[in-house]
């Protein structure tokens, strides 16, 4: 069967998502720490981080319109790792399952910390000390994971539930603030970087990139959604759309009820802002609010985080175990592995404290979320071109404009992720060469073994 070719559900798999539960995965999965954080870092630029934002927010609705498009036509599991094997071939399909893999559980390790330091505003022997703060992450890592582990129904009740309460906090925030507490004066100049307007585009448009990571993630669990041909469209494109509106809304209120000066300096922007409007009682409200808005990404990142090893495992390109399902037709071994490697990762840096971990290990799932990015802009222009009856007439300047602006786009936003961002990435997407190497190898031995087996001593069929 060709890369391209439709799959059925494998044994054992459950469709127990919906459009709702779908559209909160993509929400809940791009809504995590990182909004929380946003308005301090864009402060010294003044009003034009809401041109950022709206930049990145054309740029991912590019992005999901571009996954919408491939949903489509490239049925199974697995979401970049699919449309990139089935454009580019099995090593392009390899390394994409490798680095987004990567992202995942690094991506996790931060989002964990993330949920660590809110919840630490509220109980603060949770994260009095390095070794304490890691601990509470880990035990938040291992909670989600074994929700996981009992099935995707329960992994997308806790996903709806948390979705709902994690967007309150922003929504009231930004709205109320927007309404009632609005300063104009602090939106002047416009431009506070002391640089160029372009430039200042560009650097706010970095910034607030990490906002939208994960607008793919109703692709990645494909085969356990129901009539995906619909469902993942839509809950792609709402869930992004929604997403933005928030993150807009949401940083316009903080900008507009927060000095620039004191935004700047900020260690919480939208519970400052949520006391400066109701008093000390909003801020812990916020921080809760916070709170569970990471764990309910946690919960998201981690039901993709065995996805798409299962989905590269079964067309033999990830190690055989990671293609097994449990009872409950969970990938378990993929789920232990992957949060046993974010624990490691917590493990081996924690010394430096909370926030030198998160810095760390978002360095590390950035870059490896993006060159999925780009490799399936260009697969949909290379089906497109090889596989012209899939697209059912639409024309090539049509399909080439979105492929190639989303394309663009994707190579913008990694040069945005600066140079040291760009190294480690492209060592880690290396490093998963040999292991490339010895499942060719594997696949080959196997073959032989067969092949071998199935002939007699004089070379005729057994």
């Amino acid at each position: 069967m060709s890369p391209a070719a439709a799959q059925d559900p494998g044994p054992g798999t459950v469709r127990g998502i919906g459009l709702w539960t779908a559209g909160a995965l993509v929400v809940g999965n791009m809504i995590g720490s990182g909004v929380y954080l946003l308005p301090a870092a864009l402060g010294p630029f003044g009003g034009i981080s809401l041109v950022g934002w709206l930049f990145s927010a054309a740029g991912a609705m590019l992005l999901g319109v571009v996954f919408a498009r491939l949903s489509r036509r490239v049925s199974g599991a697995g979401g970049p790792y699919a449309y990139s094997r089935a454009g580019f071939g099995d090593f392009a399909g390899f390394l994409v399952a490798w680095g987004y893999w990567i992202s995942i559980w690094a991506g996790n390790a931060a989002i964990a910390v993330g949920f660590t330091t809110y919840l630490g505003y509220l109980v603060p022997p949770l994260s009095a000390t390095p070794a304490t703060g890691a601990l509470t992450a880990v035990a938040a890592i291992w909670v989600v994971t074994a929700i996981n582990a009992r099935g995707v129904r329960e992994a997308a009740i806790v996903q709806g539930v948390t979705t709902i309460l994690k967007i309150v906090p922003l929504v009231a925030v930004g709205v109320i603030g927007c309404l009632f507490f609005f300063n104009g004066a602090h939106f002047h100049p416009f431009n506070a970087s002391g640089g160029s307007t372009l430039g200042a585009v560009a650097t706010t448009g970095s910034l607030t990139l990490w906002a939208f990571l994960g607008l793919e993630s109703a692709t990645v669990p494909a085969e356990e959604v129901r009539d995906p041909g619909r469902t993942i469209p839509r809950a792609t494109l709402l869930g992004t759309g929604v997403a933005a509106l928030i993150y807009i809304v949401a940083t316009a209120g903080v900008m507009g009820v927060i000095a620039p000066s004191a935004l700047a300096v900020s260690q919480a922007p939208f519970a400052d802002a949520a006391r400066a409007m109701w008093g000390s009682w909003a801020g812990k409200a916020v921080a809760a609010g916070a709170a569970i808005s990471c764990l309910g990404a946690l919960n998201g990142w981690v039901l993709l985080q065995a996805r798409v090893p299962w989905a590269a495992a079964r067309d033999g390109l990830f190690p055989e175990r990671f293609g097994r399902l449990s009872g409950g037709g969970t990938p378990v071994f993929g789920l232990v592995v992957s949060s046993a490697l974010a624990t490691v990762l917590m493990a081996t840096n924690y010394t430096g404290g909370l926030i030198a971990v998160y810095k760390f290990v978002i360095l590390l799932s950035t870059l490896t979320s993006l060159f999925p990015y780009a490799l399936c802009a260009m697969a949909e222009l290379v089906l497109f071109v090889r596989e012209r009856q899939r697209f059912e007439g639409e024309r090539l300047a049509a399909a080439g404009a979105i492929a190639g602006t989303a394309f663009l786009y994707s190579l913008w936003a990694i040069y945005g992720t600066g140079q040291k961002t760009v190294f480690w990435g492209f060592l880690l997407l290396m490093a998963g060469v040999p292991v490339y190497v010895w499942l060719v190898s594997s696949r080959a031995r196997t073959a032989a073994g067969s092949e071998a087996g199935s002939v007699g001593p004089t070379g005729d069929p057994a």
